[in-house]
């Protein structure tokens, strides 16, 4: 169990990292815009993200 849990949270920094390595630039941009949007929408984003990767684990998984 934990070499899975460990390698998932390999995958997630890996895929984090994508971004701020290709194009730093978009990454400020985007983080500035989200920054400015209201809780509830930021809420309902990581609700909708969590829920997407339940799903994803519980059809593939």
């Amino acid at each position: 169990m934990w070499d899975e849990l460990l390698a998932a949270f390999g995958l997630m920094l890996v895929l984090e990292g994508v971004l701020p390595f290709l194009s730093p630039q978009a990454l400020r941009h985007t983080l500035l815009q989200m920054a400015q949007l209201e809780d509830r929408i930021l809420r309902f984003a990581g609700l909708a993200s969590m829920a997407l990767g339940l799903l994803v684990l519980y059809f593939f998984r």
